[in-house]
């Protein structure tokens, strides 16, 4: 998974990449001024894979990872993100940070979120409109041969800029199913999937009902099918630093029994339809990340080509079973242990050993 984190300037975008990725990228006011991208990595925490570890004992511990592209802030007015958005054209979901606090050294005006993700969520449109003008003017150079299907395509680039004229996301445009191919590679923005992150100082995390510009954010994002996470950016930087205990406690005060990180995880996993099946030995247990109703086969896929290619069959056991067992002979021997063929839908948490023959 990638994910790409975005938003005005100054809005504690680089400070949450830094407590996402363990980073320690520049931070202090308007250092994004510049358009290289910060890139990190973080590991998903799993329980279910550390119970694996505990019983396997593996030469490898393979979790899941995400990828978080953190760009620099694109002010509002005048659609000027596109060189720095290149960097994140090919991202899964957009981490979009909105200030839900306020800061009289940084900004002359009081924390406004629904108008900052307005702004925001317009120069996202802007860019859009002049990708697709790019596109529209490939598309009748090429029609001019007669090909129906670059014809089909300038209509479909025509319509699409009017939408976005109309200042309206272009998840919201009706493609059809010969246009999908814009959204593979045309690296559209506003058609992706949105995490509007609340960044709060601690008191407003701390009171989450009372925060006027929290709760605009939460019925703006859910007017747009979008999701909303409440986080306290420079909080959560300052949590990473600390050893598991003292951070804890720091959690404690806060009412909160995760990390940022964690909760982006699960808000991003359910906004993107995925979850993980495990593999499992004494050489590695690993997570793999899919969409949910992959089958067998295609999940094979993620570890190797030819495992989905000589496809035979997949053993199961579904993880829950496997710890209240304690053992895979007594999973087995409980009649927890399976085998699934071809249209086997893959759950969360299966703990899967693919038979293959090529």
């Amino acid at each position: 998974m990638k994910l790409g984190i975005v938003g005005l300037p100054n809005v504690g975008k680089t400070t949450l990449f830094n407590a996402l990725t363990g980073s320690k990228a520049e931070t202090s006011s308007y250092s994004n001024a510049g358009a290289k991208p910060n890139i990190g990595t973080a590991k998903v925490p799993d329980e279910r894979l550390d119970w694996l570890a505990e019983y396997w004992h593996p030469k490898k511990y393979s979790p899941a990872t995400i990828d978080f592209v953190d760009v620099a802030g694109v002010s509002a007015g005048g659609g000027k993100g596109n060189e720095v958005f290149q960097a994140i054209r090919q991202v899964d979901a957009l981490v979009e940070v909105v200030r839900c606090f306020d800061n009289d050294d940084i900004f002359l005006e009081k924390a406004d979120a629904v108008r900052d993700a307005e702004s925001f969520d317009l120069e996202l449109i802007l860019a859009d409109i002049e990708i697709v003008e790019r596109r529209l003017e490939r598309a009748k150079k090429n029609a001019k041969s007669g090909d129906k299907k670059y014809k089909r395509e300038v209509e479909m680039c025509e319509a699409l800029i009017a939408h976005l004229e109309e200042e309206k996301p272009a998840r919201d445009f009706a493609f059809t199913e010969d246009d999908k191919d814009i959204l593979v590679d045309g690296g559209l923005l506003s058609v992706k999937p949105v995490i509007y992150a609340a960044n709060l100082d601690e008191d407003g995390m701390s009171d989450l009902a009372d925060n006027a510009n929290f709760q605009a954010l939460s019925a703006f994002a859910s007017a747009r099918g979008a999701a909303v996470l409440p986080v306290a950016a420079k909080f959560e930087e300052d949590i990473a630093e600390m050893d598991a205990e003292e951070a804890e406690l720091f959690m404690q005060d806060l009412g909160l029994t995760e990390t940022g990180l964690d909760r982006l995880i699960r808000t991003s996993y359910d906004l993107l339809g995925y979850i993980s099946f495990l593999t499992a030995g004494e050489d590695d247990v690993h997570a793999w990340t899919i969409v949910k109703g992959t089958k067998a086969p295609k999940a094979a896929g993620k570890i190797h080509t030819d495992i989905e290619r000589g496809f035979i069959r997949a053993e199961i056991v579904a993880f829950e079973d496997l710890k209240a067992c304690g053992s895979m002979a007594a999973a087995k021997e409980k009649g927890h242990f399976r085998l699934e063929g071809k249209d086997y839908v893959m759950q969360d948490g299966d703990v899967t050993n693919f038979r293959f023959n090529i």
